[in-house]
């Protein structure tokens, strides 16, 4: 259990439980290079920058610039949330999809120097691997919308929920 107060786990344990959901999520990132990051200002309140992800070694990676305020904000707070960028128009290039969970900055010279090979990554810079508490991918089918959420240690689940005032309805 992370910082967070909620049960987190590497993005490769997330993918190996929920390979089609993972992929989805994967997809939607590779859409675009820049993405949108929350996270808690001192005050608490939040703060929306933009940020580059990266998946490799089997992680989800952010870098961002020394000294930056998101940088400073996840070593004071780990909490995130990320949300993919949705492109243009209303299309929403198949659903939007966000992650939350926490990020740990990575000191190790050896992991930084291989993310440096692998990503070439200008130096210096902050690293921080994303512990995922929760994936959620949402998309609209016809007449409904359709969230289809995981958190850390349970299965993923899927709503589907018209547009007037009925509950939400769980299944495919």
């Amino acid at each position: 259990m992370g910082d967070t107060g909620h049960p987190t786990t590497t993005w490769s344990a997330f993918e190996a439980a929920e390979p089609e959901l993972a992929a989805t999520v994967r997809e939607r990132f590779g859409q675009h290079t820049h993405h949108t990051l929350a996270t808690l200002r001192a005050d608490g309140s939040p703060r929306l920058s933009g940020i580059e992800v990266g998946f490799r070694f089997g992680e989800l990676w952010l870098g961002m610039m020394p000294g930056s305020r998101k940088a400073r904000d996840l070593r004071r707070d780990p909490r995130l949330s990320l949300l993919a960028n949705l492109g243009r128009g209303t299309d929403m290039g198949g659903g939007d999809v966000r992650i939350s969970g926490r990020a740990v900055e990575i000191t190790d010279p050896e992991t930084i120097a291989r993310y440096v090979t692998e990503a070439d990554e200008p130096q210096p810079f902050h690293l921080f691997r994303v512990e995922p508490t929760e994936v959620v991918r949402t998309w609209v089918d016809g007449d409904e919308l359709v969230l289809r959420s995981w958190t850390a240690g349970r299965r993923a689940r899927t709503f589907r929920r018209g547009n007037d005032d009925s509950p939400p309805r769980e299944g495919v």
